[in-house]
């Protein structure tokens, strides 16, 4: 559900911010180049924000992976019990 408000207030900011560059009383010059700087400002930040998305899905990747190797070990280990119990 967070998700979902921060998805919605980030469309919601950037179209005020359009809405806002398109409604200024500024020439044609001086609004394609606001917009340009916006754009670049929000590729910047598109940028930013999927290296961290990045990082934290090998961050998660690696922690799945120690857990799934100790539950492997974990695993082995009740196995030899079980046979040495048997034995």
């Amino acid at each position: 559900m967070s998700k979902k408000i921060v998805a919605t207030g980030i469309i919601a900011a950037a179209a005020g911010a359009i809405a806002g560059i398109l409604f200024a009383p500024k020439s044609g010059k001086e609004t394609r180049a606001d917009i340009k700087k916006k754009a670049g400002e929000a590729k910047d930040y598109a940028v930013k924000q999927a290296g961290v998305v990045k990082d934290k899905a090998s961050a998660g990747f690696a922690a799945a992976k120690k857990g799934a190797g100790t539950v492997a070990e974990d695993a082995k280990k009740a196995g030899r019990d079980v046979r040495d119990a048997v034995k």
